[in-house]
């Protein structure tokens, strides 16, 4: 007799979801993945996980629904399990979930590290964060350089934000700028991959992370896994960094899986400690030795250079930052708020009143956020909203605050002022030694 299947839907973002389904689901015929749900990102449902790498149980691929389906999907196909896999959400908003889904009969499942975790044949070492916002990126790229000088060939592998074509974004490498076009990117993709080519080095991203890495440890003698949101990383680390933002202390204990990442972490990195006040970083290290006192503690700056800063002085200006960390990610500001007043201006431009569709939704959902324009850009529409937002703008210059160059994807008229920032510590030494057996 045919053992009945278990149905399970598993609610995503375009990420952790379709990596839990390909390591614990995808092959495993006691169960059915009815569908996957989406949320956080716009315009992320509506689409299907291809036959191509959903697999052979699922020859007409899975449908990806909006996580508001959820209820009416739990009793219409007989859901027995529900999947929570996406990140960057307090532990009450978990919670909620769980009660929603339990209230109706399915098992609520968060899987852990030993179903998820893929192991590589080569050196691994893994940078995650508690909170979105907190500086992975930079500390990855710190970390990619000291192992470089010590004549190491490094491949990063980022967190995934497959937004368009799945099939097509099974495997991406970039190592040109032409890649990101190639690969359609989105402005918050071209915010993670851009900083990387800047540098000369290579970076994978993409939807299968068991053939991703199988290419990267091709051409590397170490891995390294750039985490997105503050999500944990989908390979097993020999040595793992988790990055602090001391502007959000408290969120570490607050936030999943943020607070797994921390209970987790060999070396805890508190960054923007040249911008935080002191007692909030002690407050932090306080936090880090109760929850995990077996993890170092390095502190460390995130110091903001600006290319024109005398366009910036007396001057009229529209702050634009990482729409991730001001939206989601919860913070008010960013580097570009920063630079703007580090350098003078006259006034800050409230960026509420110019918004248009969008971006005007996005500031209604985030209503935090008063003084800076996130770098929304999920697709071609959502571009020329942000165009149009900024072209609103009766401002005299624009200060950007968003890792990549945004002119390479925006056609406005208003100047623009790049704002960069980098990992810095008053020793590096600190972490050449963190690093030495690699």
């Amino acid at each position: 007799m045919e053992r009945k299947k278990k149905n399970v839907i598993i609610m995503g973002a375009a990420g952790r979801d379709f990596h839990n389904f390909n390591t614990v689901y995808r092959d495993d015929p006691e169960y059915r993945v009815v569908a996957f749900t989406a949320t956080q990102i716009p315009d992320i449902e509506g689409r299907r996980y291809p036959p191509a790498l959903a697999g052979e149980l699922y020859p007409e691929g899975i449908p990806i629904v909006h996580e508001d389906d959820l209820p009416e999907l739990i009793t219409n196909e007989n859901v027995e399990e529900v999947v929570f896999a996406y990140s960057d959400v307090r532990h009450e908003y978990v919670m909620h979930k769980a009660s929603s889904a339990i209230a109706l009969g399915a098992d609520f499942v968060l899987l852990g590290n030993n179903s998820t975790m893929i192991k590589s044949r080569k050196p691994l070492i893994s940078i995650c964060a508690v909170r979105t916002g907190s500086g992975k990126s930079q500390t990855t790229r710190k970390i990619c350089e000291l192992l470089i000088e010590k004549g190491k060939t490094v491949s990063a592998i980022r967190h995934p934000m497959p937004y368009g074509d799945l099939e097509k974004q099974t495997v991406q490498r970039f190592a040109e700028y032409e890649d990101l076009d190639k690969h359609q990117c989105t402005i918050e993709e071209r915010e993670e991959y851009e900083p990387y080519i800047d540098k000369g080095m290579v970076v994978y991203a993409g939807v299968d992370y068991g053939k991703i890495l199988l290419e990267a440890e091709k051409e590397s003698d170490i891995i390294i896994w750039d985490g997105g949101n503050n999500d944990t990383s989908f390979y097993r680390p020999d040595l793992n960094f988790v990055v602090l933002d001391p502007h959000r202390v408290g969120h570490e204990l607050e936030y999943h899986p943020g607070e797994v990442n921390l209970r987790m972490a060999d070396v805890c990195i508190i960054n923007k400690c040249d911008s935080a006040d002191e007692r909030d970083i002690q407050e932090l290290e306080k936090n880090i030795k109760k929850t995990n006192p077996r993890a170092d503690i390095i502190r460390a700056d995130s110091p903001i250079t600006v290319d024109k800063p005398d366009m910036i002085k007396g001057k009229r200006v529209l702050v634009i930052e990482d729409g991730p960390t001001v939206t989601h990610g919860n913070m008010g500001f960013g580097a570009g708020l920063l630079a703007a007043e580090k350098y003078g201006a006259a006034e800050i431009v409230d960026p509420r009143d110019i918004a248009v569709n969008s971006i005007d939704i996005t500031f209604k959902k985030y209503p935090h956020l008063e003084k800076v324009l996130p770098a929304m850009g999920y697709g071609d529409s959502q571009i020329k909203d942000l165009e149009k937002t900024i072209e609103n703008s009766d401002c005299d210059v624009v200060v950007s605050g968003t890792p990549i160059d945004l002119e390479r994807v925006l056609e406005v008229s208003k100047p623009l002022v790049r704002v960069k920032y980098e990992l810095a510590l008053d020793d590096d030494n600190v972490l050449k030694e963190l690093l030495k057996d690699f």
